[in-house]
C-alpha cells in the first residue's frame, strides 16, 4: 500500500492539471504556536508526530470532498488568500455537541469524520453525522492513507 506521501504526490499531479497546487508547509514556529493554542483552547492534547509531519509537508488539504485540517489562519506567520479549515477552530465547532468532545477531529468528508478517540486512544473513521464507527486505525498515518485513497 502506498504511503500518504506517495498519495499526496498523486493528488498534487491532479491539482496541477487543473491549474492548482497544494498548500505550503507550515514552519516550526507555526507548529509550536499550534501546540500551545491547542493546550489553551482544547485541553491537554498531544498531536501525533505523523500529523505534524503532514503539516510540515502541506498545511491541510481540501481535495474532492476530503478535508484534512491544517494550522488555523490566525496562527500563521503570513497572510494567505485561501480558506483553511484549521484544526482548532473546526474542533471547537464540532465540540458544540457534547458527545463529540471525546474526539480530536483531524478531517472530514461528505460521509465521514477522521478523528482520535481521546478516551480509547485509537484513531477512527466515524459515520457523519451519526457518529457510528466505520473503522479504526493503529495510527494517524494509516488513517490518513485510507482517507487519501478514498479520493483517488
Amino acid at each position: 500500500m502506498p504511503g500518504w506521501k506517495d498519495l499526496l504526490i498523486e493528488i498534487e499531479k491532479i491539482e496541477k492539471e487543473y491549474g492548482s497546487s497544494l498548500r505550503n508547509p507550515v514552519s516550526n514556529t507555526e507548529i509550536i504556536r499550534l501546540k500551545q493554542c491547542i493546550q489553551q483552547r482544547l485541553g491537554n492534547i498531544t498531536l501525533p508526530v505523523s500529523y505534524i509531519e503532514f503539516l510540515k509537508t502541506v498545511n491541510g488539504l481540501d481535495f474532492d470532498g476530503l478535508v484534512i485540517y491544517g494550522v488555523d489562519k490566525f496562527l500563521l506567520d503570513r497572510e494567505i488568500d485561501e480558506e483553511i479549515d484549521g484544526i482548532i477552530e473546526t474542533n471547537e465547532i464540532w465540540y458544540e455537541n457534547d458527545w463529540q468532545k471525546q474526539y480530536l477531529f483531524f478531517g472530514d468528508s461528505d460521509i465521514a469524520w477522521y478523528c482520535y478517540d481521546l478516551d480509547q486512544n485509537v484513531f477512527l473513521e466515524l459515520d457523519k453525522p451519526s457518529g457510528n464507527l466505520i473503522q479504526s486505525f493503529a495510527s494517524f498515518e494509516s488513517m490518513l492513507e485510507e482517507a487519501l485513497q478514498t479520493v483517488l
